[in-house]
């Protein structure tokens, strides 16, 4: 079975790209599982710079597969939620952008998008929302992230570049060539002000609920994930004073 995220890095510059265009790069546990582990690697490498993409023109992600059981939890794979992402990321987008894929883009740092790009999110359309895409409301003027969450319609590329959900508009199959282009001048900067500015600018922006509970999940699973805490049980289950070690 093909991959369903590749990973691919050269000159410092990942490229990861959901891989099931036969699916309209629809999102499903295995998507989810390998994008998660994308970020890990991206943050553990010695790339600089990360392009999210999704294979062909036709889709960066149709979003959820509506053949795939369960929910969809998008803040354990979207970049910057669950998994803080220090390094910048830029989305390249062409075709659809539906549902939770949009909040995949919005958690990006820049966004390319091939005139044939369309963002929609017809959630309310369908019974339901997860509820990260709420922080749109900050990244975009608070009306148009409304009128995509409660009409439901698409949003063209050019009408996306013009609100400041999108940095570039290109033709479509040159959307992964110009962020390869804009991920190439921030490789030669310095990356320690990269990050610095990134944190910055994350922390001035404020956070949906979603993203709120997230950072205080992150830290539980943490803390239930930890050697303290299977000591603290044992101890307490064995009547003995327990070894912390702080790990």
């Amino acid at each position: 079975m093909d991959e369903p995220v590749i990973y691919e890095s050269h000159e410092h510059i990942a490229q990861i790209t959901i891989n099931r265009p036969h699916r309209m790069n629809a999102i499903d546990d295995h998507v989810e599982a390998a994008l998660a582990d994308a970020w890990r690697r991206f943050n553990a490498s010695d790339d600089l710079v990360s392009i999210l993409t999704g294979a062909g023109d036709k889709a960066f992600s149709a979003g959820k597969d509506r053949e795939s059981p369960g929910v969809p939890e998008y803040r354990k794979f979207a970049p910057g939620v669950d998994i803080t992402v220090e390094k910048p990321v830029i989305a390249a987008v062409a075709g659809w952008c539906i549902g939770g894929a949009l909040t995949l883009v919005q958690m990006c740092d820049l966004c390319v998008a091939a005139e044939n790009a369309k963002f929609a999110y017809p959630e309310a359309k369908i019974g339901f929302a997860g509820g990260l895409i709420g922080s749109l409301a900050v990244r975009i003027p608070h009306k148009i992230a409304m009128e995509l969450m409660l009409l439901g319609e698409p949003v063209t590329a050019e009408r996306a570049y013009q609100v400041g959900f999108v940095n570039r508009v290109v033709p479509v199959g040159e959307q992964v060539k110009e962020a390869r282009a804009l991920a190439a001048k921030m490789v030669h900067h310095a990356p320690l002000v990269l990050r610095m500015l990134k944190q910055f600018a994350n922390a001035t922006v404020p956070k949906g609920p979603v993203e709120l509970a997230s950072q205080a999940l992150r830290e539980t699973d943490r803390l239930f994930g930890s050697a303290d805490y299977r000591e603290g049980k044992e101890s307490f289950a064995q009547k003995r004073e327990a070894k912390f070690r702080g790990a």
